[in-house]
């Protein structure tokens, strides 16, 4: 061996740089999304959330978060959406991916688009360096008084 490379391995903390493009982000990791577009700033409607899930990188201000926005379309009011956003910020440019499905809609295709952007997210948060698992949610029934029992 050469006097510059010794038999150990490298540490594990041993920084790497990585050259990624948003061209190559947006076909591999956001490849199943309606839609995908950069920008200097977050297109996401914080108004207009209703959910969101957010990993931070604590040494910069790279993030990614999951949104769920709804919204009426601007040419059809009586038409809502749901859109699963994902909103990367590497630096300063923002990569940005949208699945959409109507509100109230088909639930097959709510369940596509959640698991979609879900995957989507789980996979962006490791360019942070951090592993998302899925987890489990119980949906209640709204609670309705329930009528009186009555006897005849």
């Amino acid at each position: 061996m050469s006097d510059d490379v010794s038999d150990e391995s490298p540490p594990w903390d041993t920084p790497i740089a990585v050259t990624l493009t948003p061209e190559t982000i947006m076909n591999t990791v956001f490849s199943s999304a309606g839609s995908v577009h950069t920008g200097w700033e977050s297109c996401v409607d914080d108004a207009l959330v209703v959910e969101e899930t957010v990993v931070a990188d604590e040494a910069s201000a790279d993030h990614c978060r999951l949104a769920q926005q709804e919204y009426a379309d601007s040419d059809a009011a009586d038409d809502t959406w749901h859109d699963w956003t994902i909103e990367l910020q590497l630096g300063t440019v923002y990569i940005m991916a949208h699945w959409r499905a109507r509100a109230p809609g088909s639930p097959a295709d709510w369940d596509w688009c959640a698991t979609e952007a879900e995957q989507a997210f789980m996979n962006a948060c490791v360019l942070l360096g951090r592993r998302v698992r899925r987890g489990l949610l119980v949906d209640m029934p709204p609670h309705t008084d329930r009528p009186s029992r009555t006897r005849h």
